[in-house]
């Protein structure tokens, strides 16, 4: 349970091209206008180390071990939390986040295979028990989600780059999320318009904020 006066947490989740860097930015325009204080954010990244690990991970081309991978998310998501989301969250604000542990689980912990409860692990000294109240994950098959991806020829990054059997198996670990993170993980089919994904996406966070008691 939220401790009391502690802000909301919100997370999206989703394989690239799903359309969750969207609906965030959808989300937070939506709270603002609201006069709730928001803290937008995403990972890797976030902070100035988050940006470099982001840099090293995504577009160095070195050849990184899927262990240190999953080190190197955690590295990040630690100063992520202490610098910016834990305070935020203490000042009663909401936070809306592009991506948390959700993307670690699935990404490391099914697509290159070191299961969840290990990547889960290494996270819960990253995060100091630091978790979002709501994750939305959006889905959106695969083919459609790399289509949407690459439709203004940007080249893929490291992640990206993977195949599609990869990003397959993160579908997959994406639609079970909720196994790991019970009651905080709502599934939207994200293949509808924006606008229609945003509302289904409002309503969520309206009910959360609601349950809460903020006023929003």
């Amino acid at each position: 349970m939220r401790p009391a006066g502690r802000g909301l947490f919100v997370a999206f989740e989703g394989g690239d091209g799903t359309g969750k860097t969207t609906q965030c930015r959808l989300l937070v325009d939506a709270l603002r206008a609201r006069g709730v204080a928001v803290v937008a954010t995403r990972e890797p990244g976030g902070t100035a180390l988050g940006d470099r690990v982001r840099d090293l991970l995504l577009h160095s081309g070195i050849d990184i071990g899927p262990m240190a991978e999953a080190l190197l998310f955690a590295a990040a998501r630690a100063q992520h939390v202490t610098e910016v989301i834990a305070p935020a969250l203490a000042r009663g604000e909401t936070v809306v986040c592009d991506r948390f542990l959700g993307s670690s689980l699935v990404y490391q912990g099914i697509g290159l295979g070191l299961g969840m409860e290990t990547v889960r692990a290494v996270n819960e000294l990253a995060t100091a028990g630091v978790l979002p109240d709501v994750t939305v994950v959006l889905d959106v098959p695969v083919e459609e989600s790399l289509r949407r991806k690459h439709a203004d020829g940007e080249l893929p990054d490291t992640v990206e780059s993977r195949g599609s059997r990869f990003h397959e198996r993160v579908r997959e670990g994406y639609r079970g999320l909720g196994s790991q993170l019970p009651g905080r993980v709502a599934v939207l089919d994200g293949t509808g318009p924006v606008g229609e994904v945003h509302g289904r996406v409002c309503a969520i966070i309206d009910a959360a904020l609601r349950g809460y008691g903020t006023d929003a």
